[in-house]
């Protein structure tokens, strides 16, 4: 591949707004096994290399198992997953596909197992992941 642009070298002001996004999701009050199954499961979609080996092993030392890590693909048909994580999924999948829209039955089954303010911490962290994706693809950053 050819080199690409380096974003944080020609628009650092830009590079440091995603920044501070992710430092305000760091200090949300999402668990990190819900931060990161929502960070996988979207750049799987997303098809984004990068970000699936750094989240993958961040779960990893933050305790999710390999099983669960395996399945997330697939995590419809897998039983390893709690009621709030299937919802967290889908939501993610949702906001992901955006073209398709947030149903109100994705959307009204979140809202149902979360509180306003977490449920406002899981869009935000499902829409700077999807940020970090775009940024990672359109740059050519690669995976290991």
């Amino acid at each position: 591949m050819e080199s690409r642009i380096v974003i944080p070298n020609v628009a650092p002001e830009a590079y440091q707004a995603l920044m501070n996004l992710e430092k305000y999701i760091s200090t949300t009050s999402l668990t990190p096994t819900h931060k990161e199954l929502l960070k996988i499961r979207a750049s799987q979609v997303n098809g984004c290399a990068f970000c699936i080996n750094m989240h993958t092993a961040d779960a990893r030392k933050y305790g999710e198992t390999e099983q669960r890590i395996y399945l997330l693909s697939a995590w419809r048909e897998a039983d390893v997953y709690t009621e709030e994580e299937k919802a967290i999924l889908a939501l993610t999948e949702e906001v992901t596909l955006i073209n398709n829209h947030v149903s109100d039955e994705v959307y009204q089954n979140a809202a149902r197992l979360f509180d306003k303010k977490y449920l406002a911490e899981i869009i935000l962290a499902i829409i700077t992941i999807n940020a970090w994706n775009r940024f990672a693809i359109t740059t050519g950053l690669r995976a290991v």
